[in-house]
C-alpha cells in the first residue's frame, strides 16, 4: 500500500509524540504504514507513507538518489550566482551538497498557511523549484541559507514520481 499525505505545517512525520503536537496519527487511519523519510515539523506537502519496507528504503536511503522536489520561498531574490552555487553543490558543516537543479517559479497556487509567514515590509520574497537527491537535516533550508536567501515557506511537491496535485493539505490519497 502507498499513502501520498500533503502534510500541514507543524504536524511530526511520526505516529506518536510525547509532547502531545500533531502527528500522522490524527491524519491517516491506517495501521501498519510508515513514512518513508520524514518532513520537518515546519514543513509542508508530500509524505510518502508505505506497509512495503523494501520500497520505503527504496524512497529513503540517500544512495538510491530518488529525487525529491521543493516549492521554497525565501527572503530576497537570488540572483544568478546564488542559483549556479545551489547548481554546483553548497558547503554545509557536515560537507558538500550534491549539485541540485533549480530554477525561479512564480508563487505557486498552493493552500494558506496557518499561522501565516511572517513577512518583513522592505524585503520582496521568491519561490524557487529546487530539486535533491539527498536528505541531510533541514538540508533545503541550509542550502537557501548558505547562499544568503533563508527559507521562509518550504513545501515538498515531489517524491520521485508522487506529487500532491490534487491532494488538499491535511488529506491523502491511497494508490
Amino acid at each position: 500500500m502507498i499513502i501520498l499525505f500533503n502534510k500541514p505545517f507543524n504536524v511530526l512525520s511520526q505516529f506518536t509524540d510525547k509532547e502531545g503536537r500533531k502527528t500522522l496519527a490524527d491524519f491517516i487511519p491506517f495501521k501498519n504504514v510508515y513514512p518513508a523519510g520524514r518532513l520537518d515539523y515546519d514543513s509542508e506537502g508530500l509524505v510518502v507513507l508505505t506497509d512495503d519496507g523494501k520500497l520505503q528504503n527504496l524512497i529513503s536511503d540517500p544512495k538510491n538518489k530518488m529525487p525529491k522536489t521543493y516549492w521554497v520561498q525565501v527572503e530576497g531574490i537570488p540572483d544568478d550566482q546564488a542559483l549556479n552555487n545551489l547548481r554546483k553543490g553548497v558547503l554545509l558543516k557536515n560537507g558538500i551538497t550534491k549539485p541540485a537543479k533549480v530554477k525561479l517559479i512564480n508563487e505557486p497556487k498552493v493552500w494558506e498557511r496557518i499561522p501565516p509567514v511572517r513577512f518583513r515590509k522592505n524585503i520582496p520574497t521568491r519561490w524557487l523549484e529546487l530539486t535533491i537527491t539527498e536528505g541531510r537535516n533541514r538540508q533545503v533550508r541550509r542550502m537557501t541559507a548558505a547562499v544568503g536567501f533563508p527559507t521562509l515557506r518550504l513545501i515538498r511537491y515531489a517524491v520521485g514520481e508522487w506529487n500532491i496535485k490534487n491532494i488538499a493539505i491535511g488529506s491523502y490519497k491511497k494508490i
